[in-house]
């Protein structure tokens, strides 16, 4: 499959419980009877597109999206900021995406997402490691504090004027304090009952996640989304990483051995400045059997070479079968 098949609307979808207040959307598109894929989508807080369906083949694959608590479709929405967030964790999303499993009657299932999405697939992953088929994994990031450190403050040394202003984004104290009280101190605003406060916040967030794209050439990324949206996935991420996303640090690549037998395919942008190639490096070698492909041309957003390598992996992937000739 060289291009990516045209839209496709799901045939099912629903709102899931998960017990304690939220409710998780999900759709299903594609073949009822193919090889089950989930999409896991970026953020923290960004939500599934309608463009993340057309990765699959929908003649071969039974394409699952849900939208990560408290963004997109899900309930409550985060851009409410009575809206509480303590039982939005990464640890909450994995059992969800495990609820989700069981409640589509599925037994294993592919795994596909970048950024934030490669996160909390390898987090789901390891800790149900017979649950996953194969992973495909663009823009890597474990979410080590080392790396939120790095994207919130160590690679202003490329855009020192718009780091200054992103900091200066919070006021008093908070700005001098280091990147974790810088990122709570954002989450705070973002739950200000002032309106004006969290756009502003909203606003000074986005303008500095663009600037690290700023060189790929694929425009306003980030400032491009919904007034709601924008709050909920700016809310969402100071949230989850200004807790270090309740992950230890290196958690995710000691555990990269329960990996072993569930074949990977990573792909990177050489010109990565939000994740820079290290962490999928890093990965790619405690991982065993997992696949690393370096797009040299290519950043954090991707570009056509890197989507081309996306499609082949997936299509590669259509026709694995288990050991017992079944999907």
């Amino acid at each position: 499959m060289t291009a990516p098949p045209p839209p496709i609307e799901p045939y099912d979808h629903g709102m899931l419980d998960t017990g304690d207040g939220n409710l998780v959307y999900w759709e299903v598109c594609g073949n009822p009877d193919g090889k089950p894929a989930l999409v896991v989508h970026g953020g923290p807080g960004s939500g599934c597109s309608t463009n993340a369906r057309r990765t699959f083949d929908p003649e071969r694959y039974r394409i699952v999206l849900f939208d990560q608590r408290g963004c997109g479709r899900s309930t409550p929405h985060a851009s409410d900021p009575a809206t509480d967030l303590s039982r939005n964790t990464t640890h909450h999303l994995i059992a969800d995406m495990e609820r989700l499993r069981e409640h589509l009657g599925v037994d294993r299932w592919l795994l596909y997402g970048g950024s934030w999405g490669s996160t909390l697939i390898l987090a789901y992953a390891e800790r149900h490691p017979e649950r996953v088929s194969e992973i495909v994994i663009p823009s890597v990031t474990m979410t080590r504090r080392s790396e939120i450190d790095w994207l919130y403050r160590g690679v202003g040394r490329f855009f020192p004027a718009e780091w200054e202003r992103f900091r200066d984004g919070v006021p008093g104290k908070d700005r001098d304090g280091d990147t974790f009280a810088l990122l709570a101190a954002y989450g705070r605003l973002l739950a200000d009952p002032d309106p004006a406060v969290r756009a502003k916040a909203a606003t000074d967030w986005l303008t500095w996640e663009d600037a690290l794209i700023s060189h790929e050439g694929n425009g306003g990324v980030y400032r491009d989304r919904p007034d709601r949206d924008a709050l909920a996935f700016v809310r969402i991420c100071a949230h989850y990483f200004s807790h270090g996303a309740w992950l230890e640090e290196d958690e995710l690549l000691r555990g990269a051995g329960r990996l072993a037998g569930i074949p990977g395919v990573l792909i990177h942008g050489r010109l990565d400045l939000s994740s820079p190639l290290t962490t999928a490096w890093e990965l790619a070698r405690a991982w065993p059997g997992a696949e690393l492909i370096v797009v040299e041309d290519s950043g954090h957003t991707g570009n056509d070479a890197m989507r081309a390598h996306i499609l082949d992996a997936i299509d590669r992937f259509a026709g694995r079968r288990r050991e017992n000739g079944s999907l």
